[in-house]
């Protein structure tokens, strides 16, 4: 054997072990991404999620809006990566307590039966004005956390709340997406994906609830979303009468 032959037997060898270890490497770290994603999520291998559809506000009660279909396109998406299978269940005909399955549920206490009982129960410190009353209709939608108020102006600055609570030790979380309109509830779908990673490490297992806030909708869809503020304790104290 020349030793020019020799050096290149060399070379391929030492390509093929640091390709091998690459290899091994990459799918360690993908192996580590995910068992974090699943465990925030609430979403071991072959387990079960429900996905909690709302009703388009104002309209058909049969019908769900563009943004929601679209919000519930990405959950999907979330909850195929880690293995597990998807229910898709109306507001009106979930008959389960809370933390049974990791449940996604979608859409401001109006158009969402389940998320109304969820604020009630789970963020006591959360008011949504339905405007209902025709002497505050010029309120409607105003998020009040604590003693804060966030009013709904169209198209320009709309709010969204993201959450994940745990009703009790060993449960499985409850992730809400409460917008003030439906396009915010896609902005807080998109935001859970694109932080996944962030609010993984920050918050770990623990509840959280984060204010968003959509800038111009009109013109920037569901992308131009920015952290408020995280309100977890103001939403979780009950409000005084």
């Amino acid at each position: 054997m020349t030793e020019d032959l020799r050096d290149v037997l060399l070379g391929l060898v030492a390509a093929g072990i640091s390709a091998t270890l690459a290899w091994i490497a990459r799918t360690y770290l993908w192996r580590v991404r995910l068992r974090r994603r699943q465990q925030f999520l609430g979403l071991p291998d072959g387990s079960d999620a429900l996905l909690v559809i709302n009703r388009q506000a104002g309209g058909n009660p049969q019908s769900v809006q563009d943004h929601d279909v679209y919000a519930l396109s990405e959950l999907s998406a979330l909850v195929k990566e880690c293995g597990a299978r998807i229910t898709l269940v109306t507001h009106t005909s979930v008959r389960q307590g809370i933390g049974e399955d990791t449940e996604f549920c979608l859409g401001g206490p109006v158009s969402n039966q389940r998320m109304a009982a969820h604020l009630q129960t789970l963020l006591p410190g959360v008011r949504v004005n339905a405007g209902l009353d025709p002497s505050e209709a010029a309120d409607q939608c105003v998020f009040q956390i604590g003693q804060e108020r966030y009013p709904l102006e169209f198209g320009t600055s709309e709010y969204v709340l993201l959450a994940r609570l745990v009703a009790q030790a060993g449960a499985r979380p409850v992730f809400l997406f409460c917008g003030q309109v439906a396009i915010t509830n896609q902005a807080a779908t998109r935001y859970l994906a694109r932080h996944l990673e962030q609010l993984a490490r920050k918050h770990k297992n623990s509840s959280f609830c984060l204010l968003l806030k959509v800038t111009n909708s009109d013109a920037y869809g569901p992308d131009m979303t920015e952290l408020v503020a995280d309100v977890t304790h103001a939403a979780q104290t009950p409000l005084s009468a």
